[in-house]
């Protein structure tokens, strides 16, 4: 795994954390809370920071898909993780994991282990 791609890894689990955090927050704290009470200011930042979390996101799982050419398939079911309350934590989970492989995989080939 080149340093490009690594990169791109990294930065898509940084920002999956805060947007799978950010759904739940505004289901409770928008949309439950403007309903039941008359706290309803946090609708619009909360709606605001999500949808930019969001872009990021996809803007972010865009350029690991370009760096890493994965199936269409593995994208889809990213993307339809941040899609899913806290999905975006198993995704981190799932990230972290891909992220690992590629380190040792880069490893091993700098190291004439594999001739991959």
């Amino acid at each position: 795994m080149d340093i490009k791609t690594a990169t791109a890894l990294h930065r898509l689990r940084l920002i999956s954390i805060p947007e799978a955090l950010s759904f739940p927050a505004l289901i409770i704290f928008g949309s439950i809370l403007s309903r039941v009470s008359d706290i309803d200011f946090l609708m619009m930042p909360l709606g605001t920071l999500h949808g930019v979390l969001f872009v990021i996101y996809a803007v972010l799982l865009l350029d690991v898909w370009s760096k890493t050419k994965w199936p269409l398939k593995r994208v889809a079911f990213f993307f339809l993780l941040a899609l899913l309350p806290f999905g975006g934590l198993y995704g981190d989970k799932v990230l972290k994991r891909y992220e690992a492989d590629g380190v040792i995989a880069a490893r091993a080939r700098r190291e004439g282990v594999v001739q991959a």
